[in-house]
């Protein structure tokens, strides 16, 4: 089986966006049990400075198309070159990142070609249909997270999906596949470009989970904003950060930036503490895999209890100021 993954690069780096290479390395898990090829498209001005490092986790080969034009996107050139480069390619299965980019194009590629797409998948693997060949089942949450669907395209080819940046663990770099780059030839129509750009200066986080060990997440059973102060008095006496759930967000108990879950981000901490968080299926998958995970609630029936290492039924404005006192009397 044969899989194109869309290739990006950080305007502000210049290097490959981490989603990039976690989707050649999810690919290549896929089709390598098939002998299948993963192939790389890159659309813009120039290569990812380490666009290199693609091979070390499975891709096999890197199509490019550099063009001053393309230094920001614009969605008909885009969509023109990269559905080019699939059709040359006459892959089984394309995937994107959940990125402004590849939300903008993928859907544009899908519609030309007839096929379907999955949105912010969670899980993907390849497996047999019915004894009619091999398919890639697309998992995400559905109906507001309350369920996992199963996706699949048993008619049309190829088959494609996006997947949010950090859902797919990176895992040790794969035996290296030789460097192999081309440059891909193809007409181009200056009326493709349809916008001016202004110059664009990208908005700082406040939030970089990346770098966290520790967060202390909060959710709608926080009770207010003001109640939040309790996480960042624990977070600060950890060394660690705050997070939220969408519910918390929504109802403005925090910023948008912290939130963690499927329209958030996805984390991976040393010790993650869910803080009246009640654990939905959209949120355990921005924070399931946690190596460790204490849960504070006052629900005993709450689901982030079914998969917390430790459990503490009570309410968090009791529970929390003791956790502070103790640490800052221990350290």
């Amino acid at each position: 089986m044969k899989t194109v993954v869309f290739i990006e690069k950080n305007p502000v780096t210049g290097k490959l966006r981490d989603v990039s290479i976690e989707l050649s390395a999810k690919a290549h898990s896929l089709v390598a049990p098939y002998r299948g090829e993963v192939v790389g498209a890159f659309v813009g001005d120039r290569l990812p400075d380490d666009s290199d490092l693609l091979f070390d986790y499975g891709l096999n080969r890197l199509l490019y198309v550099n063009r001053p034009e393309f230094k920001h996107l614009h969605s008909i050139a885009y969509k023109n070159v990269i559905e080019a480069m699939i059709k040359n390619e006459d892959p089984d299965i394309v995937l994107f990142g959940a990125t402004h980019m590849g939300r903008d194009v993928a859907p544009l590629i899908s519609s030309s070609l007839a096929t379907g797409l999955t949105a912010d998948c969670t899980q993907l693997h390849i497996d047999d249909y019915k004894g009619n060949g091999k398919l890639l089942y697309q998992v995400r949450p559905a109906f507001g997270g309350n369920i996992l669907a199963t996706i699949i395209t048993p008619g049309h080819r190829p088959m494609m999906a996006t997947v949010r940046e950090g859902v797919m663990r990176l895992p040790e770099k794969n035996t290296p596949n030789p460097v192999d780059t081309e440059d891909f030839t193809m007409e181009f129509d200056k009326s493709w470009i349809k916008s001016e750009f202004l110059n664009v200066v990208p908005k700082a986080r406040k939030v970089n989970f990346k770098s966290s060990n520790i967060i202390v997440a909060g959710g709608a059973g926080v009770g207010g904003k003001e109640n939040f102060q309790l996480l960042y008095q624990l977070a600060d006496a950890l060394g660690g950060e705050v997070g939220a759930s969408r519910a918390a967000v929504d109802f403005g108990f925090a910023d948008k930036d912290r939130q963690i879950g499927q329209t958030g981000a996805v984390v991976r901490p040393k010790l993650y503490i869910a803080c009246g968080i009640s654990g939905s299926i959209q949120h355990r998958a921005g924070m399931a895999e946690s190596n460790k995970i204490i849960a504070i609630n006052t629900d005993p029936d709450a689901p982030i209890f079914g998969i917390a290492h430790l459990g503490i039924v009570e309410d968090l404005k009791t529970v929390i100021p003791m956790m502070v006192k103790y640490l800052k009397e221990e350290g």
